[in-house]
């Protein structure tokens, strides 16, 4: 982990994608995140992929770097016990309801200056899901090949849940720095849904489809205003290469000894495709079965030099298992490391994603076991006794692995 917000303690109360996310980028920069949940583990803990001992290789990876307190909540001195700890820390990340026992209202009578950072579904509280979100926005009539007609398809990646728990730890720091310059807290609310949708209008989709009135066609693996596309080597390798920028273009070019061809289309068809990505977009009938004709001529060792040579962008497509073990992803990745885990596996895990020259980089650190940190916790946040505590686990209220 980096250092850069120790000092920082923050209560999570989450679970699923969005939130944990949040607590993971903050904890791997130095924060203290101490991670509430119910005794026996909330709706995610058991979450797949999973272990053939039944542990969740989800859970401990997206609650890396942080403490675990187990609490009964069903209780309402265990509600109490937390409402306890968020008021001593003054900072909440949480996806709990918005009129819940975690309600601002309730716990800044508590600690007025406290921040709440709650991340939503909608914005006026009904639950949604990525994939709900995701439907509602249009993306999956995008997604897929150009063969399908009009049946939607959804990606595997929850790139709004991610993209969601990113800005909420930005989200956060940015109330921090409010408070510290003001004294005062507030609740910061930020709906998945809201995220989706601002996201793909900052990108200028929602402005396309309002302006010309036509949804955008669907281009299967073709990349959208510009040159991209996947092809095939002569040896039966699969790789994407793009051409965003004139560099790439003019690499592409030279690799492919393409340059008498390509001359002649822009001498036909009165254009350049120099510097222009949109161009090359708008021509790609003619340019992609150029390209696919001399990318089947190379075997794609001698393809991955020749590219690699003149700078050109491309990528080979591989399985998750081989992404795995490339030693470039993740094996001779100084980002990952061996760490030890609450499911006994040993597996390389990454620490932050960031690079920060002047610090060295910390191995990534474990998830905790379920409860690990409860008695730790109760006695240096709240003061309570070894007696209080012994208590607290008799009436079932508290529970350390």
């Amino acid at each position: 982990m980096y250092q850069l917000l120790r000092g920082l303690t923050i209560i999570e109360a989450s679970s699923f994608v969005a939130s944990p996310t949040a607590g993971l980028y903050l904890a791997q920069f130095g924060a203290e995140v101490i991670r509430i949940d119910q005794i026996g583990g909330g709706p995610d803990f058991k979450r797949w992929p999973l272990s053939e001992a039944g542990d969740s290789l989800y859970w401990e990876n997206l609650n890396r770097a942080k403490k675990s307190v187990a609490l009964d909540l069903a209780q309402p001195e265990g509600r109490r016990l937390l409402q306890q700890l968020v008021s001593k820390t003054g900072i909440l990340l949480t996806n709990f309801p918005v009129n819940s026992f975690l309600s601002h209202d309730k716990l800044s009578a508590l600690r007025p200056d406290l921040i709440t950072l709650r991340i939503m579904g909608h914005a006026d509280g009904a639950p949604a899901l990525d994939y709900t979100v995701n439907s509602a926005i249009g993306i999956p009539f995008m997604t897929g090949p150009d063969t399908l007609g009009e049946a939607p398809v959804n990606h595997v990646l929850a790139a709004w849940d991610l993209l969601t728990g990113a800005y909420a730890a930005f989200a956060l720091l940015a109330a921090l720095r409010y408070r510290d310059a003001t004294g005062e807290g507030q609740e910061v609310r930020i709906p998945l849904q809201d995220v989706a949708t601002a996201s793909i209008a900052n990108m200028g989709m929602l402005a396309e489809v309002l302006t010309t009135g036509d949804n955008r066609e669907r281009l299967g693996n073709t990349v959208y205003g510009a040159f991209g596309r996947d092809f095939v080597t002569g040896d039966g390798r699969r790789l994407m290469i793009m051409a965003i920028t004139p560099k790439q273009w003019a690499g592409l070019v030279k690799a492919l000894s393409i340059e008498t061809e390509i001359a002649g289309i822009e001498a036909e068809r009165g254009v350049s495709f120099d510097q222009n990505e949109g161009v090359r977009f708008a021509h790609r009938d003619v340019l992609f079965p150029l390209v696919e004709d001399r990318v089947r001529r190379w075997t794609y060792a001698d393809l991955d030099q020749a590219l690699a040579a003149l700078g050109c962008c491309y990528g080979p497509y591989q399985t998750m298992r081989e992404a795995a073990v490339d030693p470039s992803l993740v094996t001779e990745n100084p980002m990952f490391a061996t760490t030890t885990n609450p499911s006994g596996l040993a597996y390389p895990a990454p620490g932050a994603m960031a690079t920060l020259p002047q610090f060295e980089r910390a191995p990534p650190s474990p998830a905790p076991h379920l409860g690990d940190h409860s008695d730790a916790i109760l006695r240096d946040l709240l003061g309570l006794s070894p007696a209080e505590i012994k208590a607290l686990h008799e009436q079932g209220l508290v529970s350390q692995t």
